[in-house]
């Protein structure tokens, strides 16, 4: 190796705190470099260096290109915290490869603010939301515990929590952590409805921390319907808001369940919450069993009870029908959601129903709607079948139309007070 030549190119991780915040190591590399390339935020908090220095704003294919021009020289590249946590370090050595660089890392932004909040961040879940879409986010947040985000001007925290207010999300406490580690250092800590209202530094993280148990929203929206609500009532998945019942079809639904004031119901596959919630407030002595498998569906039911103030709603994350042996027996049982095995299904919520209790099934599909004909004319009793069509007016300038929803079918099928056995295919 030739005098003035290093074998790697250093990537180097610099805090708020700047020079005085660097090792010894890393002092040493800046001191005997030749050309510095650094981001614009880094620059300021160091002092004058021998090396020529070359500023990088955000434009990475030209850091690459201004790295392969000068790695004969002893380079070094500058950058805030830790180079490989949402840093260039990974993007660098993805394109050059891994061997031609060393790291030295720095104690990350995001690191830092949940220091400042005396929390762990093991099993957060982390991201930037420059890199990764909004929507994309706010869908995993809802089943989170903690989640940090690096936040962008364009997508900012008061953004940020109006969104998922918006989306019945309500259920996180919050911290800004603004300008870690500089003189203006400022941490925010309050409700999503507070940092709504607020503005903020530029540089900041932004902490969500799960409440141990969720509250009443300050802001509950009135004027609910005790069933029959529109499902913008409800707050729901926005890559799932087809598939909420329709307020037509949870209303003649509930009427086929002829649910008393303490009856204790089951909602299989209950996504957001909505015929659960209404059954409740039919039911209003009695108890519901939502139950659904997918995490966030089941985080959203928890927070339409919240919006609905329901009490009698016991949201269960499970698998069915392995979970009905935990349930007590219902004297209804309403199925939105089957999955591939309809027939084990189907026989288990039959056999676990009460005597003289109604199943309700909804489908949206003629393949779905066929299997689960046969399999309930299986168990004996007459099975009534609906199709329903709905059309909504909708005012077009001076004119009246109708927009008309997909077709969807309602099965019907009641227990009798003697059961015969089912007569199962094998």
């Amino acid at each position: 190796m030739s005098a003035g030549t290093w074998d790697k190119v250093y990537i180097v991780g610099v805090g708020a705190d700047g020079w005085a915040g660097l090792t010894a190591h890393a002092r040493r590399l800046l001191e005997e470099a030749e050309v510095i390339l650094a981001s614009d935020n880094v620059l300021p908090l160091l002092p004058r260096l021998s090396a020529e220095t070359i500023t990088v704003g955000n434009d990475l294919a030209r850091l690459v290109q201004l790295v392969q021009q000068h790695m004969p020289r002893k380079t070094v590249v500058l950058t805030s915290g830790d180079p490989l946590f949402y840093g260039v370090a990974k993007y660098l050595c993805d394109r050059l490869g891994k061997e031609r660089f060393e790291i030295v890392p720095h104690v990350s932004t995001m690191q830092l603010a949940f220091a400042r909040i005396k929390e762990s961040w093991e099993d957060a879940y982390l991201t930037n939301l420059a890199t990764h879409p909004l929507e994309e986010v706010l869908e995993r947040i809802r089943t989170a515990e903690t989640v940090g985000l690096f936040t962008t001007e364009q997508c900012n925290p008061s953004v940020v929590a109006r969104a998922l207010l918006e989306r019945g999300i309500d259920y996180f406490t919050a911290a800004v952590c603004e300008n870690l580690g500089m003189p203006n250092e400022r941490v925010t800590q309050g409700e999503l409805y507070d940092i709504a209202e607020m503005e903020f530094a530029p540089l900041n993280v932004l902490i969500l921390k799960r409440k141990p148990h969720p509250v009443p929203a300050p802001h509950r929206v009135a004027g609910f319907r005790r069933f029959g609500n529109p499902e913008s009532a409800f707050a729901q998945s926005q890559l799932k808001t087809s598939l909420i019942t329709k307020a037509e079809v949870r209303a003649i639904a509930l009427a086929l369940l002829n649910l008393q004031p303490t009856s204790t119901v089951w909602d299989i596959g209950a996504g957001s919450g909505s015929v659960a919630i209404e059954a409740a407030q039919l039911a209003e002595h009695g108890l519901v069993f939502a139950i659904e498998q997918d995490a966030a569906d089941y985080h959203l039911i928890l927070a339409n009870c919240e919006r609905f103030g329901v009490r009698n709603v016991r949201a269960i994350h499970g698998t069915a029908p392995a979970i009905f042996r935990e349930l007590p027996r219902p004297d209804a049982i309403f199925v939105g959601g089957t999955g591939k095995e309809v027939s084990r299904l189907l026989e288990a919520a039959w056999e676990a129903l009460l005597p003289g209790g109604r199943l309700v099934i909804n489908v949206a599909t003629l393949d779905t709607l066929t299997r689960m004909y046969e399999t309930l004319r299986r168990f004996g009793p007459p099975v009534e079948v609906m199709l329903i069509q709905i059309a909504r007016g909708v005012q077009q300038f001076d004119s009246l139309r109708f927009d008309a929803e997909n077709p969807t079918f309602l099965l019907y099928i009641s227990k009798p007070r003697t059961t015969p056995p089912i007569d199962v295919v094998i």
